[in-house]
């Protein structure tokens, strides 16, 4: 699906990485893995032309992405490592508004089950901004199931979780592939997620 080709990027004379390689398709799950600062995030948001490569080139189904973009963002969903819900707002609040902007069809019963399963289900009349960075990283997992979209690109996910909600998401993560899903995501951090493949930088 995603094909990126001999990718570099230089900012200010210096080179962030360079001749980056990689492939991501139908039920993979890929990791970049590095320290804070080797250039994770520069990637993803590479790959989600957002940040313009010095070098080299990223397609989208055989196209190049640049000329592809709308169909490669309806397909997409994208979790930044700063969350995009309103703090001001309550859980519900936030999942009410979610379900409108992505016309999302998951039904109330199903989204008590995942706030459930992420033990966010007695925060729900709770403005976000009372909630820690863990718990509102959790609920912007929701995003990923209300969007239903084949390909999850996520910045450092597994920060500031504890070690149950890093397995919820692990097992998330293999029900997305199973259905030939795709997810790339960065970490700087080591899990015990299962990954098709690790990206070093």
């Amino acid at each position: 699906m995603i094909l990126v080709k001999d990718l570099s990027i230089e900012r200010s004379n210096k080179k962030i990485f360079e001749n980056i390689n990689l492939a991501v398709g139908s039920g993979k799950i890929i990791l970049l893995k590095g320290k804070n600062g080797s250039g994770k995030t520069t990637l993803l948001k590479a790959m989600l032309n957002l940040i313009e490569p010095s070098a080299g080139a990223i397609y989208w189904k055989g196209k190049l992405l640049k000329k592809n973009l709308y169909n490669f963002f309806n397909n997409v969903t994208y979790i930044a490592d700063k969350t995009s819900s309103l703090g001001k707002l309550s859980v519900q609040e936030n999942i009410n508004i979610w379900k409108r902007i992505f016309l999302s069809n998951i039904s109330d019963s199903q989204i008590e089950n995942i706030l459930s399963t992420l033990k966010l289900d007695t925060y729900l009349f709770q403005k976000v901004n009372s909630l820690s960075f863990g718990e509102i990283k959790k609920l912007e997992f929701l995003r990923l199931i209300l969007e239903n979209k084949k390909i999850w690109i996520l910045d450092e996910p597994l920060s500031n979780l504890d070690s149950e909600s890093i397995e919820v998401l692990g097992q998330t993560f293999e029900d997305h592939r199973s259905k030939e899903g795709s997810i790339i995501f960065s970490s700087h951090q080591k899990s015990e997620i299962n990954v098709s493949e690790e990206i070093l930088l």
